[in-house]
């Protein structure tokens, strides 16, 4: 019996008594609340993100054991996120990721972003937790300059979180990668920590070998947005990524150098001074100048025109050009993170092109976030050549710039379908295995019988895979019960399962990818910590089973509409 089978086998073993809180009586009847609603888990549709299908499969079984109606509901990514992103009051659990980028190689923005309360309306933190003594706890950890203490105030977070559970965190994934040998140099092939090779060193390093000069990826995912101030999925930040400069760069090494700034000094905690690099030029070959660098961090703090981007530039009390090639921050309070949470975060813009477009909404419904440029305009080491909806993305070389490319073209192809997507990557019709979800088998079995065309890369993601409860709707809003249903999921099972061993148990927004700010034991300290415990946790908490059915604790009576 293989380590799979054994463990579904455990899983089925671990079946719920008929009336585990024993409320079986007329008497226990009548104390209780309303029945609990029938709720709906969202997901992607099981051909386009198979593990984490599967893994929604398995907590809809295990939630269904503590006397839930659970209804698994697959929805195309860009209605998910519609729905999950903008209607935030409407939904009640849903499967989601946050991606490994290289400049959540710190963990301020998991940290701030994610979770601090001043995110909830529109920002990252959609489940819409609440916790003054989080918020301290977060904002303490950015202007903590020791590291030591730094590192402990992280790790004291990420204990908050674990007691709160906002989030049943299930897996990081170890990305499964692989490219063409044959098409590139496989030496020329640069791995980033926490990300592997889907990364922007590689794209603009990869040596092409013979006549096929292209980089041809694949995505599970069509991009939704090519918007410097809007990043809202995964292959939107590949694009981004290498349309438009930013002043920093995270490194392979996972630390913060200078980009576009050739230069970056810190003559106190709260100033920060950035020489830009000779001879920059937009596409269309206007220069970049600094008071277009001014315009790119101002413009992200005006209303709220860039809520994603907002949070990363509260910090800052003035940003000015002091002269042609200098910019000058200063900041309100010492900020551990500013290099690699903002100075490589946020895109260089033109200021002639986006001061009005900023200036328009404004005076509009919708914010930046929808607006869309007809071309977009970068200064970045690729430039925007065309983009067909549900097909592909094609960028070319930008023979202008100081870091040109090695390749001619990169080029993203939409593939939803996890065995498409393997019979592209044999055929050549792609020739790096960016974003797979499948059986890492079927690819590694694959570079053994075809070991002269085929790389493989395996990395931990900085990454992370969870289902968000949403606060807003009992009875997520119940502490008591969200610690009770992250009990109930078995991470190692699900790792194991869902993933096929492709990934780690997770506890945590902090991956182990980032050792230095990981809680390495709190994997195993979720409250409860497996199915008769989260009986116990419903149980202490009033929660009972009557007739097969969990109802809320006595007194409590169930008014919030079923998601439709």
């Amino acid at each position: 019996m293989n380590r799979r089978t054994m463990l579904l086998a455990a899983s089925a073993l671990a079946g719920l008594p008929r009336n585990p809180f024993g409320a079986g009586s007329a008497q226990a009847q009548a104390a209780q609340g309303d029945p609990i609603r029938p709720l709906v888990l969202l997901t992607r549709p099981q051909a386009a993100a198979p593990a984490a299908y599967q893994a929604a499969e398995l907590i809809a079984q295990e939630w269904r054991k503590l006397g839930l109606q659970i209804e698994l509901r697959p929805l195309p990514n860009q209605q998910m996120s519609q729905v999950v992103w903008y209607e935030r009051q409407r939904w009640d659990a849903t499967m989601w990721q946050m991606v490994g980028r290289p400049e959540r190689g710190d963990p301020d923005e998991m940290v701030y972003n994610l979770l601090h309360s001043a995110n909830i309306a529109t920002g990252y933190n959609f489940v819409g937790y609440n916790n003054p003594a989080y918020d301290r706890l977060a904002e303490a950890q950015r202007s903590e300059m020791d590291q030591a203490r730094r590192q402990a105030l992280v790790r004291e977070v990420q204990e908050v979180v674990n007691q709160d559970q906002p989030y049943a965190f299930l897996v990081h994934p170890v990305n499964l990668q692989a490219f063409n040998k044959q098409v590139f140099v496989e030496s020329s092939a640069v791995n980033q920590a926490g990300l592997g090779i889907r990364n922007f060193w590689n794209w603009i390093s990869l040596q092409p070998a013979g006549a096929q000069r292209d980089i041809i990826v694949n995505s599970t995912e069509p991009v939704k947005a090519t918007n410097p101030f809007y990043v809202s999925g995964a292959p939107d930040s590949w694009v981004t990524d290498l349309v438009w400069d930013r002043l920093m760069r995270v490194g392979p090494d996972g630390l913060p150098q200078p980009w576009a700034a050739e230069k970056v000094d810190q003559p106190d905690p709260l100033t920060i001074i950035c020489t830009l690099r000779d001879g920059m030029a937009f596409h269309n070959g206007d220069p970049v100048t600094a008071e277009d660098v001014v315009f790119s961090f101002e413009a992200p703090g005006v209303g709220n025109e860039s809520p994603m981007y907002r949070p990363f530039v509260q910090n800052i009390a003035s940003v000015v050009a002091t002269d042609a090639k200098t910019v000058r921050f200063t900041l309100k309070r010492p900020d551990a993170a500013f290099r690699i949470a903002v100075l490589a975060k946020l895109n260089i813009v033109q200021k002639k092109t986006w001061a009005p477009v900023l200036a328009d909404y404004q005076n509009r419904p919708e914010n930046l976030e929808s607006y869309v440029e007809e071309r977009p305009i970068g200064s970045g080491p690729y430039r925007f050549v065309r983009s067909r909806v549900n097909e592909e993305v094609v960028l070319e070389a930008n023979p202008n710039h100081w870091a040109k490319p090695k390749a001619d073209r990169w080029i993203m192809r939409i593939i939803t379908n996890t065995e498409a997507t393997l019979g592209a990557f044999r055929r050549g019709e792609i020739n790096v295995l960016a974003d797979y979800f499948g059986d890492p088998d079927l690819v590694k079995d694959m570079a053994r019988q075809l070991p002269r065309m085929i790389a493989v890369r395996e990395e931990v993601d900085i990454g992370f895979q969870f289902v968000g409860m949403n606060l807003r709707r009992p009875p997520f809003s119940d502490a008591a019960f969200r610690r009770a249903l992250s009990a109930a999921v078995n991470r190692e099972m699900m790792a194991g399962a869902a993933w096929n061993g492709q990934a780690v148990p997770s506890n945590s927004m902090v991956s182990p990818a980032l050792a230095a700010w990981h809680d390495e034991g709190i994997a195993g300290r979720v409250p409860g910590g497996n199915l008769a415990g989260a009986q116990r946790l419903l149980r202490e908490a009033g929660y009972r089973v009557v007739n097969g059915r969990l109802h809320y604790p006595a007194g409590v009576r169930e008014t919030t509409t079923p998601y439709q």
